[in-house]
């Protein structure tokens, strides 16, 4: 078949070419001219902020921003103690066809250069690890990123967690596969890892150690639990490849004992050494000796008191 011949035109409109549609222009907002009223009312704002503000601390006249249609704020500077960069803003309105202008509020707004406490956070948010004192508790967070459902096995180690949870005995949530990598690098990356500085001297990891017991699941491979009482990082979780000085298998070089020459006599040289002056003390009576001795002084005093019989003069 041979190729289609062109159809000539039939009307001089199909002859015309066809011009694409023109787009549609959106009209631009035409910006509001402030209220001739509202804008000479700068007595007016500044009274209205006087009388909320303290004595003396409206500043200069910093300018007046149109709000809407018959609607504008004044804005004067703070001087008040501790509210540098601060404005109170004053919006002021008149109604349609009317001369009288009335304030809306009064309120004191920060600036650009304010001084500005802290955006508050929850207590949830806000706290950091090692925060949590023993008798604090934290809040419950249901769309935690680093736990899943239970019944999730995250790797051929977990697999019995569906089983418990299918017989009624498993948790509820467990780690995720992304909060597994979380902790795996903040321990490899901490002080007990590769890195720390027990590590860096060293002389053998403790992936050869005795006491290093591996962990269970996916993180067996890279990391274990320090069963060493002599060790830093006792009932720690540390790395394959981090060590410290109490590997079970190194030891230390002992050196061999000096022999030591025959004590030498020296009697031609004197030292004086200063001793302290002995006292002798009298030794205690006995209780045996003081009893008679006492007897025998109390019959003596009354030996002396009792008068010598004289003798008579009968024979005289």
């Amino acid at each position: 078949m041979g190729e289609n011949r062109r159809v000539p035109p039939t009307s001089l409109d199909d002859a015309a070419p066809t011009s694409a549609p023109r787009p549609r222009t959106t009209r631009t907002a035409r910006a509001v001219e402030p209220d001739a009223a509202l804008a000479a009312a700068v007595d007016l704002a500044r009274a209205a902020a006087e009388e909320d503000a303290e004595p003396g601390t409206v500043g200069e006249h910093l300018g007046a921003t149109v709000e809407g249609e018959r609607l504008l704020t004044h804005s004067f500077a703070s001087l008040a103690a501790g509210y540098r960069g601060w404005r109170w803003a004053v919006t002021v309105a008149r109604a349609p066809r009317a001369r009288h202008v009335t304030v809306c509020e009064v309120v004191l707004l920060p600036g650009a250069g304010a001084v500005l406490a802290p955006v508050w956070l929850p207590w949830q948010d806000r706290i950091a690890p090692g925060d949590l004192g023993p008798a604090d508790v934290l809040a419950y967070r249901a769309d935690d990123p680093y736990l899943a459902p239970g019944y999730t096995a995250t790797d051929e180690d977990d697999e019995d967690h569906q089983q418990l949870w299918e017989l009624g005995l498993g948790r509820v949530r467990v780690l995720s596969l992304e909060g597994r990598n979380a902790a795996a690098d903040r321990w490899y990356l901490g002080d007990r890892g590769p890195t720390g500085e027990e590590a860096l001297h060293a002389t053998a990891p403790c992936s050869t150690c005795g006491y290093f017991v591996q962990v269970s699941g996916g993180l067996r491979r890279a990391f274990g639990i320090c069963a060493n009482e002599w060790s830093p990082s006792d009932a720690r979780v540390v790395s394959a490849d981090h060590g410290c000085g109490a590997h079970s298998e190194t030891d230390v070089e002992t050196p061999a004992a000096e022999p030591l020459p025959e004590p030498i006599l020296d009697e031609t040289g004197m030292e004086a050494v200063a001793l302290p002056r002995e006292t002798t003390r009298e030794p205690a009576p006995d209780a045996a000796t003081t009893e008679p001795a006492a007897e025998a002084a109390e019959a003596d005093a009354t030996e002396q008191e009792t008068p010598e019989a004289q003798p008579s003069d009968a024979g005289a």
